[in-house]
């Protein structure tokens, strides 16, 4: 029953987390929506391997969580600097 509370309290913080990614003022603002909807979802990942006694589950958030990591950094150099390419380094003509 508990279970059940924390999986339905971790389903709407990550609805949450999607309505402030949609009205989000700011790109940051959706950007950091968009992670913590990522890390909700790795906590919801977990929390079914706990109730499905499957620790492997652990391993796929783990996974899950550094794409998450790696994909909000690209996204976030992206934004700044408009490509992904190194800004210090100049460019060859």
């Amino acid at each position: 029953m508990i279970l059940a509370a924390v999986v339905a309290a971790i389903i709407v913080t990550m609805g949450l987390a999607l309505v402030r990614a949609g009205k989000g003022p700011t790109v940051f603002d959706r950007i950091l929506a968009l992670n913590m909807f990522g890390t909700k979802t790795v906590l919801l990942i977990a929390v079914i391997g706990f109730v499905t006694d499957r620790p492997d589950f652990l391993d796929v958030g783990l996974v899950y969580a550094l794409i998450n990591f790696i994909g909000v950094i690209a996204v976030l150099r992206f934004s700044k600097y408009g490509n992904f390419a190194d800004p210090d380094r100049e460019r060859l003509s």
